[in-house]
């Protein structure tokens, strides 16, 4: 086991940190977990209702916290200790999730009780993910941080991958309610990265803080950081662009399965086993890029992987109405999987990089916010448009508009690839 360590810790400098490694298999275990509910709640919402704006609906109901969350989050991450604010959050996740398996399996639920466990696990995420990503750094330092980003989002596309294939079986197994199974084991696995919390040490911790300014000073500073550094101002842009109009279109891929490729016939065992592929082939995709970074993350290659990723999952979207076999919906797919990883994770890394440790939290709850916190809106604005438009014309002008707003950055401000602060 030493040997292996050493082996591994050659190919990823962030592995040298025995703390970072415990860490990242309690994380593996959980993001498992979730990417088994997140497969199975819109196939359970979308077979309650049948009505892609609910789809749209839940996702808003996630994300619908990060928008007034996300920004303070991360202010009050900067002082505390964010191992134990992270233990204390996932806690609320596990309890959460414990419910709504209760209510799948005996057979209560309803739209309405899946949007409001959905908002809860929304409010909990907005401040962890934030604490989360500010904790890297402090369990491998700021040399092998790089590595650490690159090996989390490898750690979270393999669970893409594997989560999926895991939903096809256990809903073949138990077709009545298989959803309730699902939510169960994904409760049960929080109890891994809690666990896997424990026993970590965050070596490289600055020391906390107490708060000697009022939050809106604190935020100020931030927001003023993001003026003075156009790079990092730039990347908040594009995370806005691709928040409200090309990620939530992958919270559509019940609508693909069901309309797009749908036949005369189809059974609820077809369509499930055909969302699963288009899971699955989105997790490879992103597995792929996110394997392929932490292997070589080199600082010269940043600024073309960016764009790369960036064109990758926008053509992509470009050629969702095309789509009307299940072999090429997977190549689709899977190439918006590699693009979103690719380009999130490079960001990732270049906002990292270049912001000093004393504003970590604060500009990257920003940057949160500018993904994630706008997602609500994009969900329910794709949601709608799905139902009013159908979900090739979504595509097609959701991924043109994106297109002409990140290509135009790209293009007229080539700053936005800077690599170093």
């Amino acid at each position: 086991m030493h040997k292996l360590r050493i082996l591994l810790a050659q190919r990823f400098p962030a592995f040298a940190s025995s703390d970072f490694a415990i860490f990242w298999v309690g994380h593996l275990i959980s993001l498992i977990g979730t990417s088994m509910q997140n497969t199975a709640l819109p196939l359970l919402a979308y077979r309650l209702s049948g009505r892609p704006f609910d789809l749209g609906l839940i996702a808003f109901a996630v994300t619908l916290p990060t928008f007034f969350l996300a920004i303070p989050g991360g202010v009050l991450v900067e002082h505390v200790d964010k191992r134990k604010a992270i233990i204390f959050l996932q806690t609320i996740m596990m309890l959460d999730t414990f419910v709504l398996a209760f209510l799948t399996l005996s057979e209560k639920i309803e739209i309405w009780q899946i949007v409001i466990t959905s908002l809860i696990l929304g409010i909990a995420t907005a401040i962890e993910i934030t604490a989360r990503q500010a904790m890297l750094i402090e369990l491998v330092g700021r040399e092998s941080l790089p590595n650490a980003i690159a090996l989390q989002s490898t750690a979270f596309n393999l669970a893409r991958v594997l989560g999926p294939a895991l939903v096809v079986p256990i809903l073949l197994l138990f077709p009545k309610n298989g959803e309730g199974w699902i939510f169960l084991l994904n409760g049960i696995s929080f109890v891994a990265i809690i666990i896997s919390l424990f026993f970590v040490h965050t070596r490289y911790k600055v020391p906390v803080e107490p708060r000697t300014r009022s939050i809106a000073i604190e935020l100020r500073e931030g927001a003023q950081y993001l003026f003075i550094s156009p790079s990092v101002g730039l990347l908040v842009i594009i995370a806005a662009t691709l928040g409200i109009f090309a990620f939530p279109i992958t919270q559509q891929l019940p609508v693909i399965s069901t309309d797009l490729l749908g036949l005369p016939g189809d059974t609820n065992a077809i369509v499930d086993v055909r969302n699963g592929f288009l899971y699955t082939a989105q997790g490879v995709g992103a597995l792929i890029a996110a394997f392929s970074i932490a292997m070589n993350n080199s600082e010269r290659r940043r600024g073309s992987r960016l764009i790369l990723g960036e064109a990758a999952f926008i053509f992509g979207m470009i050629a969702i109405p095309f789509a009307h076999s299940l072999w090429f919906a997977m190549v689709v797919i899977a190439l918006m999987g590699w693009g979103a990883v690719t380009q999130l994770a490079t960001m990732n890394t270049l906002i990292q990089l270049q912001v000093p440790d004393n504003l970590r939290g604060r500009v990257f709850s920003i940057y949160l916010w500018a993904l994630q916190g706008v997602t609500p809106f994009g969900s329910l604005l794709i949601g709608l448009m799905t139902q009013e438009l159908g979900l090739s014309a979504t595509a097609m002008l959701c991924g043109l508009l994106s297109l002409v707003v990140i290509g135009g950055i790209q293009l007229f401000r080539p700053i936005v690839r800077q690599t170093t602060g």
